[in-house]
């Protein structure tokens, strides 16, 4: 048994306890004379300001991770032992490691420190305890029921999950509706390509409209880029999801569902059960919570109305508060039947740590000489940054080529956008959200909650296709919808 496998929902007093406890010290912390000046904000110096870009093999941990992330779970011999959250964090923490032994042979303890708080308190204390509350909260919503699996029906599945995503995280929406979708679809034999499209729109194109929706975003907001930025993409997000939506209505309807077997499609239409929503109490108002604190709560700008700024960790704190309450007083048999885990979120949690800190370097070195990458048009931003999103991880890959994007100047007559430590073409910084968003879903590797669906569908007995098989999907349906995205809109 896997790390992400458990046979029982695990308790969840232990991490009600901890929920808390962090709570409380962060409340007295936050009171102290002695501490309290550390929680108000500031504009703390930045690694690239302290020191010159650092060496090319600087960057040598950071494409080890990323090649380890996107290799070992597809080697045979590898991939059982690769499945444990604690050897991916033996190869994240020794990685990072030799990223920060890197920056103390090359400026002391004061540099380690710079990255450190640059990496991690700035950046992915943020992140994780984002992902943490929507994963947690969302575990905590149940819909259940089986519909007749009608083309219109699994149609209508995927276009609410990629309205759904950009509002409570392409994982959140993911796991709230694979379940029902699996659930409706059990008595048809040709399900496999209702679930690739369930992650095409889902688990990626849906979550482009705000910072909660997919990590890059996040990670851009974290970077100063506006939290209402992201919604004037609604077009190309209307327009990619569309396309989907209505492909795979034609699919299904016209190639797919007659194949079914008639014995198939009676017992089908005979089990039916409506559709039930349990744990929305407390779950959607406490979901509607973190989208507050994100939205309200940064320390880096003043509570919309007033001149106070929150201080510094009270937005992680607020979410932890609701993911406290989630826990005490949800309903622990609804997280029993989803099967409720903490493994995939630890999963996430062990990679990406050592993620921020190796790539620092790469951040560094791009912010000084990105203009040099011959990237430096809408177009190649949008490419380039989708090529790297499909093969490794969305959200690190956004970061460089935002850093990228800074150093090219804009183009006469587009709009810039200010950012605390640079400014950047408003064109290109659309085009890296686009392609680290979208592009995430041409493998099963691009974005994590690909393949936590995958291996859903599989253990519900769904033949998903190979890693290579999904591509035939993404490079024959996806890639062409993007394409021509590009030529409307960037």
């Amino acid at each position: 048994m896997t790390d992400t496998e458990h046979a029982d929902t695990p308790s969840e007093k232990p991490v009600l306890f901890a929920l808390i406890a962090v709570v409380a010290i962060y409340a007295v912390a936050l009171f102290l004379p002695a501490t309290a000046g550390y929680f108000q904000p500031a504009q703390h110096e930045s690694a690239h300001e302290e020191h010159a870009a650092p060496h090319v093999f600087a960057v040598l941990p950071f494409v080890l991770l990323l090649g380890c992330i996107a290799v070992l779970p597809l080697v045979t011999a590898a991939a059982h032992w690769w499945e444990s959250n604690l050897h991916r964090f033996y190869v994240a923490a020794g990685l990072a490691l030799a990223t920060l032994g890197y920056y103390l042979a090359r400026g002391g303890t004061s540099a380690v420190g710079l990255t450190l708080e640059h990496a991690i308190l700035a950046e992915y204390i943020p992140f994780i305890v984002l992902l943490f509350s929507l994963y947690t909260i969302c575990g905590g919503i149940r819909i259940s029921g089986d519909l007749p699996a009608h083309p219109a029906t699994n149609a209508a599945f995927i276009a609410s999950g990629a309205v759904l995503a950009s509002f409570i995280g392409t994982t959140g929406a993911a796991m709230l509706l694979v379940r029902p979708l699996l659930e409706t679809n059990r008595e048809r034999k040709k399900v496999a390509h209702t679930v690739v499209f369930f992650i095409f729109a889902v688990c990626n194109c849906g979550g482009l409209l705000t910072p909660l929706g997919d990590p890059p975003l996040f990670l851009g907001y974290l970077r100063g880029v506006d939290f209402l930025w992201t919604a004037r993409l609604w077009q190309e997000w209307l327009f990619v999801n569309s396309c989907l939506v209505a492909i795979y209505f034609l699919w299904d309807r016209f190639y797919a569902y007659p194949r079914e077997s008639a014995a198939d499609v009676r017992l089908d239409e005979t089990r039916v059960r409506k559709l039930k929503f349990s744990g929305m109490i407390p779950n959607a108002l406490l979901l509607f919570g973190v989208v507050a604190s994100v939205a309200f709560l940064d320390p880096s700008k003043a509570l919309p109305g007033t001149d106070w700024h929150p201080p510094v960790y009270l937005r992680e704190a607020v979410q932890l508060g609701l993911v406290a309450a989630s826990l005490a007083f949800g309903s622990h048999p609804i997280r029993k039947a989803n099967q409720f885990s903490y493994g995939a979120i630890v999963e996430v949690a062990v990679l990406f740590v050592g993620i921020f800190i190796c790539m620092q370097p790469a951040l560094q070195i791009l912010h000084e000489q990105g203009e040099k990458l011959g990237v430096n048009t809408p177009h190649r931003f949008f490419w380039a940054t989708g090529t790297l999103s499909s093969v490794l991880d969305n959200a690190p890959t956004y970061v460089v080529f935002l850093e990228a994007g800074k150093t090219i100047p804009p183009l006469e007559g587009d709009p810039v956008f200010e950012l605390p430590d640079g400014r950047i073409d408003e064109r290109i910084l659309a085009a890296i959200s686009l392609g680290a968003v979208m592009m995430g879903a041409m493998t099963y590797i691009g974005n994590g909650p690909n393949f936590m669906v995958k291996a859903i569908a599989e253990q519900s007995g769904v033949a998903m296709p190979s890693f290579f098989g999904y591509m035939l999907y993404s490079l024959g349906v996806l890639l062409p919808i993007l394409a021509v995205m590009t030529w409307l809109f960037i």
